[in-house]
């Protein structure tokens, strides 16, 4: 009996922690979930693995008045060594590109708008 019990007293924490952390993982908050009606419309990473990791994100935005930018780009990657997110931001309602490219510059100026640049960069340990 004293076995059973020693038994439980470990598997009720493990079942506990496993629970939230499942809960954790489906509950994430993304972009879509901001004000804003934010919705990612082109990716492009660099294919170098040695040095810093390069992400470009083209996100759509359907209401740029009630956007929160800050927020958007704090929930995007990013890594340490020399490694930059830049996310571009355009009015969903006008043109914006739906591929994008390393080399700057990262879609074509004179065909879309951005409404909003915002970069972010890792730190060099």
């Amino acid at each position: 009996m004293k076995k059973n019990k020693r038994v439980w007293l470990i598997i009720i924490p493990i079942l506990a922690i496993l629970a939230f952390m499942l809960k954790d993982s489906f509950t994430q908050k993304s972009i879509e979930d901001l004000p804003g009606d934010f919705k990612e419309v082109a990716f492009v990473r660099n294919e170098q693995n040695k040095g810093g990791i390069i992400r470009i994100y083209a996100i759509s935005v359907g209401n740029p008045a009630q956007a929160d930018y800050q927020a958007c780009i704090d929930l995007l990657p990013v890594n340490d060594y020399g490694s930059f997110t830049t996310a571009y931001f355009f009015d969903k309602n006008a043109p914006y590109p739906t591929s994008l490219t390393v080399e700057a510059p990262h879609y074509d100026a004179k065909q879309f708008q951005a409404i909003q640049i915002s970069k972010k960069s890792g730190t060099n340990k």
